[in-house]
């Protein structure tokens, strides 16, 4: 008997979790009891964003497509070596991960931007009041794509076809224009070390023979003969070798480390020289040579011989950087430093957006979603309303809200 009363006391209790509890006929009864709602509701939406779509002013896309310098080492940097390990230090300037990189972050630059706005006007014809405004609208409606395949777009969207493409092949010729002023490929940034060299170079070796010339005119001595004279040159031709070789290492520190084989080749190679200067300064030559030290000649001789050996010195350091200088903007003509426009971009024949039936499936799907809660909360409240339970308890919420 009291089994028989406890089965009873579990069949109750799970019939009184069942009604209280949310069962899916009951959610499938409430939808069908609004049915209205969830058939109107999505065909309104839909209806509407057809209609918006519509009315919408349609967008174009017009892309240009560019293919950047491609670094590769220069061919005019292999005779560099005549003159040292200069060219093996310099050829690792443009060290980029992706080339590509730089090209795209140019194109994104501020000058750039400023650039076209004042020369479309895109400030009246974005309607912006301030640049920061029309910039941050010109990075809206451009897109910058960096593909694999090494080749970058510049995407262009307007309500004119023809002005997205005319602007997006504007992006192409102030990138053109830009680079024209930087130094971004190897044999470039040759071209500009070597150029600032040459200058100081050039002008050490004018105030040079300006020296001698007022020596001349002080001592009345205008050149010296015989061996004195082939010393002096031969210390000169030294001392200017030594200083050329170390503008080279000094080139090459800002490229290269202290154990790349070239630049300890010519640390050595100035060591060298080094030791042979110091000989021929002290008047120990090879055998058999009759060697006469700097030091010992005549007082108004090394007056002559200092200021002839600085001219010398200057010249075998100006003749050694415009060799040099030379090849680097022979190398910096054969480099392909021009940006190369692979499509030109023409004005799109189709809009891009709105799309007129995807709005209207989206709008569509999401009328559904929201009739379907609408309907459940509206079958919640009605039912509600007829619940005496639920009829107190909107009347106690009604009076708190006066209060």
């Amino acid at each position: 008997m009291s089994e028989h009363v406890e089965i009873q006391n579990k069949q109750h209790s799970v019939n009184k979790a069942e009604e209280d509890g949310i069962h899916l006929l009951d959610v499938c009864a409430a939808l069908v009891r609004q049915r209205r709602i969830i058939i109107i509701l999505p065909l309104i939406t839909g209806a509407l964003a057809l209609t918006a779509s519509l009315l919408m002013t349609p967008k174009y896309v017009s892309t240009a497509v560019i293919m950047p310098p491609q670094q590769q080492s220069s061919s005019v940097s292999s005779m560099l070596g005549q003159l040292g390990g200069l060219a093996g230090g310099v050829g690792g300037i443009a060290g980029l991960k992706n080339p590509n990189d730089l090209y795209v972050g140019m194109l994104q630059s501020r000058t750039i931007a400023d650039n076209l706005i004042e020369r479309y006007k895109l400030k009246e014809r974005f309607k912006k009041n301030t640049m920061d405004e029309t910039r941050e609208k010109l990075t809206k409606v451009r897109a910058l794509s960096n593909g694999k395949d090494g080749l970058i777009g510049i995407s262009i969207e307007d309500k004119d076809p023809k002005f997205a493409a005319e602007l997006a092949n504007a992006h192409v010729t102030e990138l053109a224009a830009l680079t024209k002023g930087l130094a971004i490929t190897e044999a470039s940034r040759r071209r500009v070390f070597f150029e600032k060299q040459l200058k100081a170079a050039k002008d050490d070796l004018a105030n040079a023979e300006v020296a001698m010339r007022k020596m001349q005119e002080a001592t009345g001595m205008l050149q010296l003969e015989g061996q004195v004279k082939g010393i002096i040159a031969n210390e000169a031709q030294l001392q200017g070798t030594i200083a050329a070789k170390n503008v080279q290492l000094q080139s090459m520190r800002s490229f290269a480390t202290v154990n790349n084989p070239e630049y300890m080749r010519l640390q050595e190679e100035v060591r060298g020289l080094q030791n042979q200067l110091e000989k021929q300064q002290n008047g120990k030559g090879r055998a058999g040579d009759v060697m006469i030290p700097s030091g010992k000649i005549p007082e108004a001789s090394i007056e002559y011989v200092r200021t002839l050996r600085d001219v010398k010195y200057y010249e075998t350091i100006f003749e050694l950087l415009a060799k040099q200088y030379e090849l680097a903007k022979i190398d910096e003509a054969k480099d392909s430093s021009m940006i190369q426009q692979l499509d030109l971009a023409v004005p799109a024949e189709e809009k891009t957006k709105p799309k007129p039936l995807a709005l209207t499936v989206v709008a569509f799907i999401g009328g559904g979603v929201l009739a379907i809660l609408i309907a459940l909360l509206r079958d919640t409240y009605i039912s509600s309303r007829k619940s005496e339970k639920n009829i107190q308890r909107w009347m106690v919420l009604r009076n708190a809200w006066k209060k």
